[in-house]
């Protein structure tokens, strides 16, 4: 039932934003859209920014199940792209009402969940220290950040399945090749 109400109240922040900037809603304005109490929302909350980061944390997690490999990485950025085209209200409003920074660092721990987990697959036999593993995995996780950033600041309006086949053309190949370099090193 928890997750129920979570989404519910999810459903109706993403309807309010329709309607009006993130930093006009109230708490009270999502309780009485999901008709429920204000106690309701803070048994699950604290509040409405909790909410935001849950909700993105949720479409994050739906867009990557079962993209966390070097096969499949493509798919998985990709299905980001969609999630946020896809929820393009409710994101436009959370970039232009919360600070850059915790947009970044949402995205800096969403990427780099699904980049650690290409770098650990691709060294798997291989003697590479872990602080090396998480530098390759990093450098990936800005230059992808900077890229959605870049896409978000210019309205969506780019195809994304072309942004990832141009970055694909960058990665393919490298990672391995990092991870092989970076592994001849520690030796």
């Amino acid at each position: 039932m928890s997750q129920t109400t979570k989404r519910a109240l999810e459903a109706s922040l993403k309807n309010l934003l329709l309607k009006k900037p993130l930093t006009k809603i109230t708490i009270n304005d999502i309780a009485e859209d999901c008709e429920i109490n204000r106690m309701t929302f803070y048994y699950h909350f604290k509040d409405i920014y909790d909410l935001v980061e849950w909700s993105c944390i949720e479409d994050a997690r739906k867009a990557l199940e079962g993209k966390k490999t070097y096969d499949t990485w493509q798919q998985g950025f990709l299905q980001i792209f969609e999630a946020v085209l896809e929820n393009k209200p409710f994101i436009m409003n959370v970039y232009h009402s919360v600070s850059r920074e915790q947009v970044e660092i949402y995205l800096y721990k969403l990427t780099y969940d699904l980049l650690i987990g290409v770098v650990d697959e691709k060294s798997q036999g291989k003697s590479i220290r872990e602080e090396d593993k998480k530098f390759i995995a990093d450098f990936y996780k800005y230059a992808f950040v900077g890229l959605m950033l870049d896409w978000i600041r210019s309205d969506m309006k780019d195809n994304p399945k072309t942004i990832i086949d141009r970055l694909a053309l960058l990665i393919q190949g490298n990672i391995t090749t990092a991870i092989k370099d970076f592994a001849s090193d520690s030796i």
